[in-house]
């Protein structure tokens, strides 16, 4: 163990580094804990369930000087990867002094091995201003997952510290390398940074880069907007958001815009016509106001267009044409109505993804990258890091994965919020 030791001016030192500083006014104490599960009503038995409280602590796991560390983003991209990567990199060197390399890995866990794509060394001078682009400075991919192949660059490489940047499927693939280097007793903290666009990470308040999504798709709404109501006759835009399983990109700029007549997301079932159909909800919209603006999920309406036995590298199933499809029946319902609609559809899905962070997320970012070194410092492995209930803690990997991917509550309030600024039927 390596102890930080508190100075007389309030820095805290390790006392085997004298001359780092780390600068910290709050340490974590041993016991210290965040309750996930706070709200309570009459005849609740659940047990009370806690996560360790993250930040940084009084003893040092690991000595920063014989430290070497590397970074893998994997999946999709989200608004905010390249914060999280400056952030580790300058947390490693600035708050703790390591004296080893930060090593990149080129195109997520395929560039462990991937010969095409050695990996980089980054240092606080080359991720300096990373945080400005969209994206990530790794790249990233799906699949590629080695055990053998990644633990010979582990090995290869003297890597003491992993940070695997990604969504459920990544994490899963983190806690087998976790799990693996524990059999074989390798000296070695593997770190998750929960990242999912669509916000669907079970017991996080929220993942990184879904605010600024939310934000980004606002430009898409507000063109949909601008056409339906600008192309006679009968103008409808519709804008498609991602959201495979969850509905939450959808519903939360749906509820941030305030020009939205119709939100379709996966947890709602999808009824076209009839008392609660959407397409006379539609219909009776353009009537009053001349136009209507749609906002749909592209997981929405698997009842109506079943589902794909395909998938991704990642596994993840493929998704049917729900934006063309709702395109497609709003124009047939209004011909049998005897009357024309003029439709624009806009799919802004990935330019929604590939923006850079805005300051809301970039200092989450921070503070995520930040309490993952912090962990793996003090010596803990096999965990993932995230806010819940507006506090900064360690989460147990399966735990986090075992209910992901989260879906929305479809009786729960932010539905009803929705029915409330589009007046759509309610289909539950």
């Amino acid at each position: 163990m390596f102890a930080l030791t508190r100075e007389e001016d309030g820095d805290v030192k390790t006392d085997k580094e004298p001359g780092h500083h780390a600068n910290y006014n709050k340490l974590i104490g041993k016991n210290e804990c965040i309750v996930a599960n706070i709200r309570r009503k009459p005849g609740d038995n659940e047990a009370v369930r806690a996560y360790v409280r993250a930040g940084p602590r009084a003893q040092l796991h690991f000595n920063p000087k014989t430290v070497n560390a590397a970074i893998v983003t994997c999946g999709g991209l989200c608004p905010g990867l390249n914060n999280v990567i400056r952030e580790i990199t300058r947390t490693l060197y600035f708050m703790y002094g390591i004296q080893g390399k930060v090593f990149g890995i080129v195109g997520g866990y395929k560039g462990f091995y991937d010969p095409k794509t050695p990996p980089i060394v980054l240092t606080p001078e080359n991720v300096e201003n990373i945080h400005h682009e969209g994206g990530t400075i790794l790249g990233s991919s799906r699949g590629g997952f080695d055990m053998e192949k990644i633990l010979d660059f582990i090995k290869s490489n003297n890597i003491r510290q992993l940070y695997v940047i990604g969504g459920d499927g990544t994490h899963r693939g983190a806690f087998k390398i976790h799990e693996t280097c524990m059999e074989k007793g390798l000296h070695i903290a593997v770190a998750g940074i929960p990242k999912t666009i669509d916000n669907d990470v079970d017991y996080l308040d929220r993942s990184f880069g879904f605010i600024t999504s939310v934000e980004a798709a606002q430009t898409a709404i507000r063109a949909a907007k601008v056409e339906a109501s600008c192309n006679l006759p009968n103008g409808v835009g519709i804008v498609k958001l991602m959201g495979r399983s969850s509905g939450f990109i959808a519903a939360h700029a749906t509820l941030g815009s305030g020009d939205v007549d119709l939100c379709l997301v996966p947890e709602v079932p999808i009824i076209l016509e009839g008392p609660n159909g959407c397409l006379p909800h539609l219909w009776r919209r353009v009537k009053k106001n001349g136009y209507a603006v749609v906002v749909v999920a592209e997981g929405a309406g698997e009842e109506l267009l079943g589902e794909s036995t395909e998938t991704d590298a990642s596994g993840n199933k493929k998704l049917p044409q729900i934006g063309e499809f709702m395109k497609g029946a709003i124009n047939e319902y209004f011909k049998k109505q005897g009357e024309e609609a003029t439709v624009k559809y806009i799919d802004p899905s990935y330019m929604i993804r590939s923006v850079p962070a805005n300051a809301t997320d970039t200092l989450y970012c921070m503070q995520l990258a930040q309490n993952a070194v912090h962990g793996t410092m003090a010596g803990f492995t096999g965990f993932s890091v995230g806010l819940c209930n507006n506090k900064m803690c360690l989460l147990p990997i399966p735990e986090l994965v075992a209910t992901s991917p989260r879906q929305m509550n479809p009786r729960g309030r932010t539905w009803e919020r929705i029915l409330a600024v589009t007046r759509q039927p309610n289909t539950i």
